[in-house]
């Protein structure tokens, strides 16, 4: 499903589309995470990548009111030429995914007594305590940016 909507992220004409396949597509990696018994990530990956970062995304898009774009002609040259550079790509990839021992092993268990609450508690505590004067600054950011677009985004009356 992920790579399906990132696919189509590449391929729709319009931007609108092509944002609401990008929250797709985000959902689909917090699934993965949830999979991977990685709650928290999973949470946050909705929370601020499909929520937060994506809003802001559509607005700004909305805002500059762009237009689907234009089908072009195909160009046979450059098809051929992407054809074998994806080629070329998915090759390698393999070559090296084969030359991996480490992938071949399965991951060790999780252990039942890892309770998720202490996960959180240790980033909070982390979060506030080491990394507090970067955490204030993004927030600040964050409503420096909220302040402008709805100062760009305010229509002048005639």
């Amino acid at each position: 499903m992920m790579i399906g909507f990132a696919v189509m992220v590449v391929l729709h004409r319009n931007p609108v589309a092509s944002a609401l396949s990008l929250v797709v597509s985000f959902l689909g990696l917090a699934a993965l995470f949830a999979l991977l018994d990685a709650y928290f990530i999973a949470v946050i990956q909705v929370l601020v990548y499909a929520g937060a970062v994506m809003v802001l995304f559509l607005f700004i898009i909305m805002l500059l009111d762009l237009k689907a774009e234009e089908r072009r002609k195909w160009n046979p040259l450059a098809m051929i030429g992407g054809l074998l550079v994806t080629a070329g790509f998915a090759g390698l990839l393999v070559k090296v995914l084969n030359q991996f021992p480490v992938g071949d092993r399965s991951f060790p268990p999780i252990s039942a007594s890892s309770n998720l609450t202490d996960d959180v508690h240790n980033v909070g505590t982390t979060l506030f305590t080491s990394y507090n004067l970067p955490f204030q600054v993004v927030g600040v950011l964050v409503l420096v940016a909220t302040i402008g677009v709805v100062v760009l985004s305010k229509r002048e009356l005639k």
